[in-house]
């Protein structure tokens, strides 16, 4: 029977850190540029037609500026090598900056939700502004919308949450500019009205999304064990090996994007130490074939057929 060795282990799951850290890197490189060139163009198309909500959108798309720092920050510290201070490593960071995205997704929603109230309030706040205005809009839309996309295909690529909530966050601004194009159509066409009740619906999706995030970080924080597939996974595995009786105390957690798995294998009692030892690698070897599972824990017991776990 084939089995990895510890190495093999080891170089899969650098092989896959390598793989978030390099796609991470370059993916928030491209949105760096991509905002950065957005929001000096709405912010300058924004004072020549003298739209205020073009202008706002620019400043907009600056906040996912510092997102993607806030992104560039965690990815380089989340892969740094294990220490004496932090033995699993360092992926809480993205845990950590995921939830920084979720409070920065908060803020832009009800932003949005407050600035489209204050527009339904007082309708003489909604400036007419000239046709250019629209083209910019939809120019920044299309821009947005194919950033969006093109960060969620890689964040799904690499399996990174902390990626997915970046490209959610590009996604809002694809929204706020959505609200833009909107509003100067509907100010185009005498319907201004139309400006603060999109802002209102995109606002409370914008502030549903960084709910959803801010959330899940939270409870991978406090240790959330992983979802009942993966369990279901691991269960799986751990019945498929002939060498141990059976298993419980199953555990688990979250580190950045991997599983910490703790499990105690029930096994014959008259085994040598040497034997146990060596089931017990087996075990961990087959788990960490998994290329989420980031380490394996064991703890032997000596199989009793009358115990109910």
């Amino acid at each position: 029977m084939n089995q990895r060795t510890q190495s093999d282990t080891t170089d899969n799951e650098l092989t896959l850190q390598q793989q978030k850290f390099h796609a991470a890197k370059k993916s928030t490189l491209i949105s760096v540029i991509v905002n950065m060139l957005l929001s000096l163009w709405q912010i300058i198309i924004g004072f020549i037609s003298h739209s205020q909500g073009l202008i706002a959108d620019g400043i907009h798309t600056l906040s996912d500026l510092i997102a993607d720092f806030v992104v560039l920050i965690a990815n380089k510290k989340s892969h740094k090598q294990p220490d004496d201070d932090h033995p699993y490593g360092h992926f809480r960071y993205e845990n950590g900056a995921s939830l920084i995205l979720g409070v920065i997704l908060l803020i832009v929603g009800v932003g949005m939700i407050w600035s489209a109230t204050q527009k339904m309030l007082n309708p003489e706040l909604i400036q007419e502004v000239h046709t250019i205005a629209l083209v910019a809009a939809l120019v920044s839309l299309i821009a947005k919308e194919s950033l969006f996309r093109y960060m969620l295909r890689v964040a799904n690529q690499v399996n990174s949450s902390m990626l997915v909530a970046n490209a959610w966050h590009a996604r809002s601004d694809a929204a706020s500019s959505l609200v833009v194009a909107i509003g100067i159509i509907g100010s185009l066409c005498g319907f201004k009205i139309f400006d603060p009740i999109a802002a209102l619906i995109v606002g409370t999706f914008v502030f549903r999304m960084g709910y959803k995030f801010t959330y899940q970080s939270m409870q991978d924080l406090m240790d959330k064990g992983a979802d009942e597939e993966t369990l279901q996974e691991i269960r799986t595995v751990l019945d498929g090996i002939d060498e141990i009786k059976g298993f419980h105390d199953l555990k688990t957690r979250k580190s950045g994007d991997f599983y910490l798995v703790d499990v105690h294998l029930e096994v014959d009692g008259n085994l040598s130490i040497i034997a146990g030892h060596e089931i017990a690698v087996n075990v961990r070897d087959k788990l960490m074939e998994n290329p989420q599972i980031l380490n394996v824990m064991t703890h032997l017991d000596p199989y009793d057929k009358e115990c109910i776990h």
